[in-house]
């Protein structure tokens, strides 16, 4: 904001400048489901409310003569307004000015752009999958009011704004106030008239918010009796066979904040030592801060139906895009969100939380492979975090990943179809990490694997070159880079019609070692290749420390320090090869560059610049001007 919230009464302010760009697109842009404003409001509004109930917890006479939450939704065709009004927490006019001239939430700029790409390419159901909170009122409104008195307190402020980037605040009379809580007016465009008609309203909370845990009322007119639409019934506590598909897919919308359907559903009680009640979905597709790095878990937990904190961390952070809540009947009702991090009930919650979506995706994989692809498909790189996070479940995380390989044809593959292909003598599990699938696939340290049929893990997200090396293994087989230390292929047979490698010349060994004389301290090693079939030449990395991917990753973080140097293997096989050992000391000019030439190609098949693009430039110049005579 550009002004203090300590300004005079009714001062005109600016909205913080990503409040302002998103205003813009909501008042300017045409998205074909505008009703996602309703669920957005209402959800603020049963938020405030059960707000009001945890601090009513200690401080009952908050709740003062009316300590049944309720949300009144009140319909003017003649005034052309809707008002949403709360018996909630209410906001003094400090809080007003922080909570509606500014976002607070993490992933802004990542909305915003994501918001401005769809708004090009016409999607009009982004803003449902998001959620765009109080502001997504500008899509209907040319004027929106905010009236609001925090409960305990006496006094009560207005908030103001038509979206065209600023906005006033001033005190109002306490006649002109809820008693308690807040009131959402808003002044409705000419074309969304339609949102003062009773049924399409009543119709359109009831499919989006009919499962808050707040009663909501709906008055057709301003003088008109309130008629309740929602009973705040809190869906997790009904027995499943009593609800329906779309009520969980209702509820999903309004505690996912997204506007597709769950890809899976769970709802259980556990009973025993602990009790409690879990609704949690996963959704369909991605949200679009899966990987912001200050995003927090969105499990809510409640404790006897009060809404406690969304901040708990129910489960683990590679869960992170699991949504829905926990309801415990263990955990006290005045316990703090301090205390409630040293909870050892909580700490069996979140346990059991965890255990059960994993097994339950274990089921999804073993039952519907379909399903647990797509859902692998969004969610599979945050899922492998725990790989490397998550000693105490490892296996089970390794049992449910799947991979692309070079055997899968485009699909996944698990871990245990890698098993079942297992070459004879081969002992470890082969993998290849890079940042692009294809690249991956065509890189010439494959090539040996590929000659003995030796399924090959292609891992292309950035986690992967972490769990690998965190001393994982399967059933005993450790994972190991192609593109590290010796292959040690000689023990596996070769494919029927691969032919075997002949031993290396003397001419090709005498030429390996004045390659690597001439690269002197740019390489570790140069050495004839087992791996290679097809390529004259590429880069692998020392047999210990780590592999060529990792230090690129580690290099980019600006922790690379002192790298290990690369080494080169050369195909003693390959025809180039042969011809190049054949130079004698006559052409020890052409032999060295030929040796540097081989080093800066092996360099741009691993997706790397020649180490010097000048030099690089006039070799070849040299190298070609020859080969022309």
């Amino acid at each position: 904001m550009t002004t203090t919230d300590t300004a005079p009464a009714g001062e005109t302010r600016s909205f913080e400048a990503d409040v302002a760009k998103l205003l813009h697109m909501m008042v300017h842009s045409v998205y074909s489901d505008k009703d996602v404003f309703l669920r957005e409001l209402i959800s603020n509004a049963a938020d405030a409310c059960e707000k009001l109930r945890y601090e009513g917890l200690s401080d009952p006479a908050l709740l003062g003569d009316d300590g049944q939450p309720q949300i009144v939704i009140t319909l003017d065709p003649d005034g052309k307004t809707l008002t949403i009004e709360d018996n909630g927490i209410g906001m003094t006019e400090a809080e007003m000015g922080e909570a509606l001239g500014t976002i607070a939430r993490s992933g802004t700029r990542a909305f915003m752009d994501r918001l401005a790409d769809a708004e090009k390419a016409g999607d009009s159901q982004l803003i449902g999958q998001f959620g765009v909170g109080f502001y997504s009122a500008f899509m209907v409104a040319d004027r929106v009011e905010v009236v609001s008195r925090r409960a305990g307190g006496d006094a009560a402020a207005r908030w103001a704004s038509d979206g065209q980037g600023t906005y006033t605040i001033e005190p109002v009379d306490a006649a002109d106030a809820p008693a308690r809580g807040t009131r959402v007016t808003l002044h409705l465009k000419e074309d969304a008239a339609d949102y003062t008609d009773g049924f399409k309203v009543e119709r359109t909370v009831k499919a989006q918010s009919g499962h808050v845990p707040v009663v909501i009322s709906i008055k057709d007119k301003p003088d008109a009796e309130a008629k309740q639409i929602a009973d705040g019934a809190a869906l997790w506590t009904r027995p499943k066979s009593d609800i329906t598909a779309d009520e969980y897919k209702d509820f999903y919308r309004t505690v996912a904040g997204q506007f597709d359907e769950p890809a899976l559903t769970l709802h259980y009680r556990a009973e025993g030592r602990h009790e409690y009640s879990v609704l949690a979905f996963i959704p369909e597709t991605k949200p679009y801060d899966l990987f912001d790095q200050d995003r927090g878990g969105r499990v809510k937990l409640y404790v006897r139906r009060v809404f406690i904190t969304d901040e708990a961390e129910i489960l683990p952070r590679y869960l992170r895009f699991v949504r829905g809540l926990v309801d415990s009947n263990d955990l006290p009702l005045n316990v703090s969100r301090e205390m409630i991090q040293q909870s050892p009930v909580l700490a069996a919650i979140q346990k059991g939380v965890a255990n059960r979506v994993l097994s339950e995706l274990e089921k999804l994989a073993e039952n519907d492979s379909d399903k647990f692809a797509a859902i692998w498909d969004n969610f599979g790189a945050a899922i492998k975090e725990g790989l490397y996070e998550d000693y105490a479940r490892r296996e089970q995380l390794l049992n449910l990943s799947r991979f692309k390989t070079t055997a899968s044809a485009g699909g996944w593959r698990s871990l245990k179809d890698y098993g079942e292909a297992l070459k004879e003598n081969q002992t470890a599990i082969y993998y290849a990490t890079g940042s692009d699938l294809d690249r991956l696939a065509a890189s010439p340290q494959l090539e040996g694997f590929r000659a003995r049929g030796i399924e090959v893990l292609l891992l292309a997200d950035g986690i992967d070159s972490f769990w690998v090396t965190a001393g994982a293994d399967y059933y005993g087989k450790p994972f190991k880079s192609v593109t590290q230390g010796q292959a040690d292929l000689s023990l596996i047979p070769l494919v029927e019609g691969e032919a075997p490698a002949a031993e290396t010349s003397d001419e090709v060994a005498g030429f390996i070692a004045a390659v690597k004389a001439a690269l002197g301290e740019e390489v570790g090693d140069v050495r004839a290749s087992e791996r290679l079939t097809e390529s004259a030449v590429c880069l692998v990395a020392p047999e210990h420390g780590m592999d060529r991917q990792m230090e690129k990753l580690m290099a980019q973080g600006g922790r690379g320090g002192s790298a290990a140097k690369p080494v080169l293997e050369i195909n003693p096989r390959h025809d180039l090869i042969g011809r190049l050992s054949g130079l004698g000391d006559d052409d020890a000019e052409l032999r060295d560059d030929a040796a540097r030439l081989l080093f800066d190609e092996a360099r741009i098949a691993d997706g790397e610049l020649p180490s010097d693009p000048r030099a690089f430039a006039a070799r070849l110049a040299r190298v070609l001007g020859r080969a022309m005579g």
